[in-house]
């Protein structure tokens, strides 16, 4: 099976070179593993105690974030070395300013894995939540690494537990525990014979935590938002834009609205604009004018989603309406109902907030009207649920301690 594994790597590779052609994001794949210099001179001395935190993308990063801020807080003679899968993390993370190094993952052949662990030496070795390369986690082994994987979540339809999946589950017992999520991954793991784990929950909600207490105030929104109810929509797209802007447009002066678009490529905002009755105006453009009598905001960068939860009522978080919905623990942390659409049940915050009642899910544009129109009118509905929401968060919290502990013991 082994084999098998290797050759079907060996295809990704020539697959993915030719994708590279056509693709500005597999060429990206392509350049960056060409320039990482993989197996030149290691950044680390021989004393050096190196900590490998490998992530598949960004939003791994975010879970693995917090740890690596605990360890090099609490043991800052730790080296991180920190590699990524795909372009969309590491070029937005390449700088991380609190790993000592930065690279991509080379391909998962046994001669790199073994040359890769050989060049950077690591003393532990903290996987991410999904990935599993068998080579580099099997030449770790032999280097007498110990192996951790961090907010994990375990599923019945994963390759583990299917019919064919003993090799996979091989994989498992190479690492020497695993920090899952929910008491539903541990029954399943259990069920196989599996029981190097701990429940600790999920990092992300020590990371939203702790974006809440380090925000800072942001004048321009709050003088947008000033004796207002807000709405705020984050990482929104078209489906939920058309939806907002219909209900915006049939209740003009309701509430004021800040929508922070997952693109904001110059269309794409064109396009926000036009779906608006009521004066609508650009963050850049706010910036040295005032925001003035503008009913809609919208955020045209990044980086500042986050912070500006910090002055809505009510969040509208999107993707539900396509591939998956985006992060809901931001907005929860500031005491805000948090609403999203029906592509979520592969999210357990999202089950469980909905659950608590601090989330709500809705299917259509007549769901969110309704929903709209019930929180913003009723402002002690939209204060209790909002209480749900922070109690959720503030109840999550914990997972990097109990990480942290069981790392270092």
């Amino acid at each position: 099976m082994r084999l098998l594994y290797t050759t079907a790597i060996y295809i990704y590779i020539s697959l993915i070179r030719t994708a590279a052609l056509f693709s500005g994001r597999a060429a990206a794949w392509v350049k960056g593993r060409r320039g990482s210099g993989y197996f030149s001179r290691s950044p680390f001395s021989d004393d050096d105690r190196v900590w490998w935190f490998h992530c598949a993308s960004l939003g791994e990063f975010e879970q693995g974030r917090p740890l690596i801020e605990r360890v090099k807080s609490d043991y800052p003679e730790v080296k991180v070395l920190l590699t990524f899968f795909s372009p969309s993390g590491y070029e937005v993370r390449k700088k991380y300013p609190l790993a000592d190094h930065i690279i991509y993952l080379p391909p998962d052949t046994p001669r790199n894995a073994a040359r890769f662990i050989k060049t950077f030496r690591p003393e532990k070795v903290i996987f991410i939540k999904y990935e599993f390369w068998y080579n580099m986690l099997k030449a770790a082994g032999k280097s007498d690494a110990s192996i951790y994987l961090v907010s994990a979540v375990f599923r019945e339809g994963q390759p583990f537990f299917k019919w064919y999946g003993r090799w996979f589950r091989k994989q498992l017992s190479l690492f020497k525990h695993l920090f899952i999520q929910d008491r539903a991954s541990a029954t399943l793991l259990e069920s196989y014979g599996i029981t190097n784990y701990t429940v600790c929950g999920d990092t992300r909600f020590d990371r939203v935590n702790a974006i809440s207490q380090a925000a800072k105030p942001l004048s321009l929104i709050e003088q947008f938002a000033e004796g207002h109810s807000v709405v705020m929509a984050g990482s929104s797209w078209p489906t939920e834009e058309n939806m907002i802007a219909a209900f915006v447009n049939r209740n003009p002066g309701l509430a004021k609205w800040i929508i922070a678009p997952h693109e904001i490529d110059g269309d794409h905002i064109d396009r926000i604009e036009k779906l608006f009755s009521v004066r609508v105006l650009r963050y850049s453009e706010a910036e040295g004018s005032g925001t003035g009598d503008a009913e809609v905001l919208i955020l045209d960068n990044f980086g500042m989603l986050s912070s500006a939860y910090r002055y809505a009522s009510v969040a509208v978080v999107g993707g539900g309406f396509g591939r998956g919905i985006h992060n809901i623990l931001e907005p929860a942390t500031w005491g805000i109902p948090v609403l999203f659409g029906p592509n979520h049940r592969k999210f357990r915050e999202a089950i469980d907030m909905a659950g608590a009642g601090g989330g709500i899910p809705f299917n259509d544009s007549q769901e969110l009207a309704a929903t709209l129109k019930l929180l913003l009118q009723d402002e002690k509905e939209r204060k209790r649920r909002g209480l749900l929401s922070r109690d959720y968060v503030e109840g999550s919290m914990g997972a990097t301690d109990t990480i942290l502990k069981n790392l270092n013991s």
